[in-house]
């Protein structure tokens, strides 16, 4: 089974630069989209409704902002969207979708560069879900997440970690809540079979960073330790273009 996770920063542009073809291409049996900046209706129709999938869109009640979108092959036993908490769920950050083996989640996580008070929101919003996710696991649910966790974790995540030690995204805060998040049990699944260097998923377009894969690692796939003996590989395609991120995956057997 093939997952593939994708910050697209804004469906219809992505689109427009190859996203659906790249898809078919792919063919994977879940595809989770992140920061869709579109409502359901103006997605394109090709997307909305693509041949094969069923797809499961949750979209911010601000027009052209955040939202993610879940497309599988087989139908999910159940689908909610948030954590059932107003503040977080009016920004379309959540996705939860269930099949018999595991529950997966697709979360566009907040970015903590504009304020205080968004950083607060970000920190919040990184508790909310861990506490939704722990109790799914004490249930005895298996647990796999991905998305774009706007965090580095580790120096080795970024290319510039002594310059971006005071900014959101590698705020020790923020980092230690990511240390917090796998001493309760999960692993992130890329470092697990890859401990190489310069291995990234985004780039600011600005400076054009890509040309020089001057970037961060903040799209992750995360799963709970004792489902990870059914993850087989984990990877970044940082080839394929069409947003300031590139696509994470894992394959899994089940």
């Amino acid at each position: 089974m093939k997952i593939l996770s994708w910050n697209v920063n804004g469906i219809r542009a992505a689109d427009r630069k190859g996203l659906f073809d790249w898809f078919k291409k792919e063919a994977p049996d879940v595809l989770c989209l992140q920061e869709i900046k579109a409502m359901p209706e103006q997605v394109p129709p090709h997307l909305r409704n693509t041949p094969g999938y069923i797809v499961n869109f949750n979209s911010a009640e601000r027009k052209g902002y955040s939202g993610v979108a879940t497309f599988t092959k087989k139908k999910p036993i159940n689908v909610k969207k948030g954590f059932g908490i107003e503040k977080f769920d009016v920004e379309g950050r959540t996705l939860i979708t269930e099949f018999p083996s595991f529950i997966l989640f697709n979360i566009y996580f907040p970015n903590g560069k504009k304020n205080q008070e968004r950083l607060d929101y970000k920190l919040d919003f990184y508790d909310t879900f861990l506490g939704y996710a722990d109790n799914l696991k004490a249930e005895g649910k298996n647990i796999v997440v991905c998305g774009d966790f706007n965090t580095a974790h580790k120096e080795i995540d970024l290319s510039r970690p002594k310059e971006n030690g005071k900014i959101s995204g590698f705020l020790p805060i923020e980092r230690a809540w990511i240390d917090t998040f796998i001493d309760h049990g999960y692993v992130d699944a890329f470092r697990h079979f890859n401990k190489e260097p310069n291995q990234y998923s985004w780039w600011d377009l600005k400076s054009r960073a890509r040309e020089r894969n001057v970037g961060w690692r903040i799209d992750y796939f995360f799963v709970n330790k004792e489902f990870m003996s059914h993850v087989k590989k984990a990877f970044i395609l940082q080839d394929v273009i069409g947003s300031d991120h590139c696509p994470v995956g894992i394959e899994i057997e089940v």
